[in-house]
């Protein structure tokens, strides 16, 4: 009997494998039986602050396929730019308004930071990524102790400045939004070199190339995200903490400390002050600075 049962069960792993088995690799469901991966089609007529965009044009085809390719398949990235834009956009949008730059800049802002206040290796920081002598050059205080291009709001409205420098030297908002990436000398010189008019007939660095086409997508896909395959509920966006506002025109010795004199912490207040750099408000030019304190439920 035992060896009836040894001979049967050698044979029966053997058939329970052997289906499994093509040419002594494992067979499985292809992958397209379970995933499918479309291709994504481009839509007609888009535009950049009402701008259009030459799709006839090959090489301006293929790239902005890239993006949305790009911007569709990475999921997790997308989501996060759809939930950070529920909390951003509303501080983000007026400023625009309010300077007379089209509100498809927004997506700038989102192509260049993911709406975070990251720093790049050249030094550009904040959610529009200035670069030091940019920042001051349109008015930002930048230094060890504040930097201003944390500072949503005032670094807004600084790249609304600049934004409005470029369209008067191109006269389009697509190439101020180019320049935005390579400098207006930078677009100017290159455009002058061969002898065109406009952002999609110039030759520039890929960065560059993939500037516009990148927020084009993203523009897209964040204002119509379920026709791109996110979903999500209301409550699975951010929300900005509420605040309320207390102008100070004097020094701070220990910003510990004084968010305790407000009921809240250090981490709290930096939170919703990212531009106080260190544990003090140095404040040597009595200059009045708005802090925004967190109210308590």
């Amino acid at each position: 009997m035992k060896k009836h049962i040894s001979w049967i069960l050698p044979t029966l792993v053997i058939c329970a494998i052997v289906p499994f088995l093509i040419n002594g690799t494992p067979s499985t469901k292809k992958t397209g039986e379970t995933y499918i991966i479309k291709a994504i089609k481009t839509p007609v007529g888009l535009e950049f602050s009402n701008e259009s965009v030459p799709l006839h044009k090959y090489d301006i085809k293929e790239r902005v396929d890239r993006e949305f390719l790009v911007n569709t398949y990475w999921q997790s990235n997308g989501l996060l730019l759809i939930k950070r834009a529920h909390k951003y956009f509303p501080i983000i949008e007026p400023i625009l308004a309010k300077n007379n730059i089209p509100e498809d800049f927004k997506y700038l802002a989102v192509i260049e930071s993911g709406l975070q206040n990251v720093s790049s290796p050249a030094g550009a920081k904040g959610f529009w990524q200035l670069l030091q002598g940019t920042a001051r050059e349109y008015g930002l205080e930048v230094n060890d102790n504040v930097d201003e291009r944390y500072h949503l709001e005032k670094a807004t409205e600084a790249a609304c400045q600049y934004l409005l420098k470029a369209k008067a030297e191109f006269g389009t908002w697509t190439e101020a939004a180019a320049s935005y990436n390579i400098g207006i000398n930078g677009l100017s010189r290159r455009m002058k070199e061969q002898q065109v008019t406009s952002y999609y007939d110039a030759l520039l660095p890929e960065e560059t190339e993939r500037y516009l086409p990148r927020i084009i997508a993203v523009k897209e896909i964040l204002s119509k995200p379920y026709d791109y395959g996110f979903v999500y509920e209301n409550n699975d966006l951010y929300i900005l903490p509420k605040y309320r506002t207390v102008k100070l025109d004097s020094v701070i010795t220990n910003i510990a400390g004084f968010a305790k004199n407000f009921n809240t912490n250090y981490k709290e207040l930096k939170l919703l002050n990212p531009w106080l750099r260190e544990n003090k408000l140095n404040n040597r030019t009595k200059t009045e600075y708005e802090i925004k304190i967190p109210i308590k439920k």
